[in-house]
């Protein structure tokens, strides 16, 4: 029997067969040990990833002549890397130690002369496809019971380009990539501090997932810390292909409306969240970083409310909070005061209303709802069509519709009006997540509106702020520094002051080292004196 039908009978008794020669279970496959016989390892490497047709195999030799197994995925590691420092040196080392006469042993990676770092070793095939799948190479050499594991991870992958969903005129131009590692450095960049600490989860029974909680030591509240741990432990799924996975197995409450996880592309964003006392959670594959804890007032601030002058800064957020309520209550309100209570419009306005909607046959409320939701339909397949004709679509359609729409006597110019601004407004909103609740919110007013006038919209209202007044995140209560209130919390709610006077951090992230900043440095500025 020669040596390849001896390997061949050897692994139809430990390999994947279901039971052993004794008729008792064989052990999984994670625990199969790696066989000195490289014949046996190259048998059970091809038997686990069969069917892999993007599965690589190179026969080397190194060192003193041993014959060795070198095998990865194609695709998702750096093939140059390969190139240059492990199959170069595997070649010219071995014409060096023919040349030589040297003869010894493999005891270590170094003497294969590798020049790859994060070198590893493993002693059974469980390390090795685990390896495998998250880019890394192996390699086998015959005689020896361990494998050498080397990460060089790389392939096809976008750049770091500037954040698409978050434009900003002042500011960094950097955003997140689908590839890990440059996140997290990405972040590294911005604070440089040992405390700033990286814990690797690993989620999903079949994706095999890297996900990443990032925070800084001494800043975040070491109970928060460990509740976000434990929901991040107690995920058991089969993938998880997006941060979306995870924001909604962790939220404290799934059935609300209202965004209780922020995420965002700009790292910035993230270290600036940090310094306050949160923490980020990073996922491979998406360049979407969930941040928490949050609450209604930073979902409302947008990352130039800090690179700006302050009165600029709280010019644009008085905007946006004027913009906030004109984009839920508007329809609603527009039905209630034209349906019940004309009496509260000037004269002139209410005969102008009343004859634009003379020979319109749809009540208020249904005219609202055609309007909103053709307004929605338009503005969703802007976004799912093409760049180059999505935003054309969408503007020339609300264009053509709502003209159309007036000249047919299907609705009335006021509600044309009121739909587009109440569209503007939510663009207004600066993270999407709210923006679509607010959207959402626009809907039971309308009818509550349609239904019972400006007491339906009362109800509705005192319903929204019992619900938001309730609302948590890890935590902390949505309107914490209002609703409990925090005086130094002011300073960066309603309006921004000079960062000369945000001395300290939120009340409700950071739980010990409050301060951020020493008092009055050199004392405040004052009018006709410098620093």
């Amino acid at each position: 029997m020669n040596k390849s039908r001896r390997s061949q009978g050897l692994i139809s008794n430990t390999g994947l067969n279901s039971t052993s020669v004794l008729g008792l279970p064989a052990p999984p496959i994670e625990e199969e040990p790696i066989q000195q016989d490289l014949d046996r390892n190259i048998e059970m490497a091809k038997r686990i990833f069969a069917d892999c047709s993007d599965m690589v195999y190179r026969n080397v030799k190194v060192a003193q002549g041993k014959e060795a197994l070198i095998f990865y995925i194609e695709g998702i590691v750096d093939s140059q890397e390969i190139e240059m420092y492990m199959l170069r040196p595997f070649i010219q080392g071995y014409v060096d130690e023919e040349e030589e006469g040297a003869m010894g042993s493999v005891q270590s990676p170094e003497d294969t002369r590798v020049s790859l770092l994060q070198a590893t070793r493993a002693t059974n095939w469980g390390e090795i496809s685990t390896s495998i799948i998250n880019a890394g190479v192996v390699l086998l050499i015959d005689g020896d019971s361990e494998a050498y594991l080397f990460n060089v991870k790389g392939g096809v992958r976008r750049g770091v380009e500037e954040p698409q969903t978050e434009s900003v005129i002042r500011g960094p131009r950097e955003g997140f990539t689908e590839t890990l590692r440059v996140n997290t450095a990405l972040i590294r960049f911005r604070i440089k501090n040992p405390k700033l600490k990286m814990v690797n989860y690993v989620i999903g029974e079949e994706t095999k997932t890297d996900v990443v909680l990032t925070y800084i030591d001494g800043l975040i509240d070491p109970k928060r810390l460990r509740d976000v741990k434990k929901r991040l432990k107690d995920i058991k799924i089969d993938g998880i292909l997006e941060s979306g996975y995870i924001e909604e197995l962790i939220e404290d409450h799934p059935y609300s409306p209202f965004p209780q996880v922020q995420y965002t592309e700009r790292p910035d964003t993230i270290a600036a969240q940090l310094l306050e006392g949160s923490f980020a959670i990073l996922v491979d594959g998406t360049p979407f970083v969930l941040v928490g804890p949050v609450t209604l007032w930073q979902l409302m601030q947008a990352s130039e409310d800090y690179y700006e002058r302050f009165f600029i800064s709280n010019f644009l957020r008085f905007i946006r909070y004027l913009f906030l309520l004109i984009a839920i209550f508007l329809p609603g309100l527009y039905i209630a005061v034209t349906t019940y209570h004309q009496d509260m419009l000037p004269s002139t306005l209410i005969l102008s209303i009343a004859a634009a909607r003379e020979a319109i046959p749809f009540p208020a409320l249904i005219e609202a709802l055609m309007m909103e939701i053709a307004f929605e339909a338009l503005r969703e397949a802007g976004i799912r069509l093409p760049k180059t004709v999505g935003q054309a679509v969408s503007i020339l359609g609300a264009l053509v519709i709502g003209q159309a729409a007036v000249e047919a006597g299907i609705v009335s110019a006021p509600m044309v009006i009121v739909v587009s601004l109440t569209g503007i407004a939510s663009f207004t909103i600066p993270r999407f997540n709210l923006a679509i609740t607010v959207r959402l919110l626009r809907f039971p007013l309308m009818i509550m509106a349609g239904f019972l006038g400006l007491f339906g919209m009362i109800i509705t209202t005192i319903w929204i702020l019992v619900h938001i007044s309730q609302l948590t995140s890890f935590g902390v209560p949505y309107l914490s520094g209002i609703s409990p209130y925090y005086k130094d919390d002011q300073k960066d709610i309603l309006v921004r002051v000079p960062w000369w006077k945000m001395i300290h951090r939120p009340h409700g992230m950071a739980r010990d080292n409050l301060k951020r900043m020493k008092k009055d440095i050199n004392g405040a500025p004052k009018p006709g004196k410098s620093w």
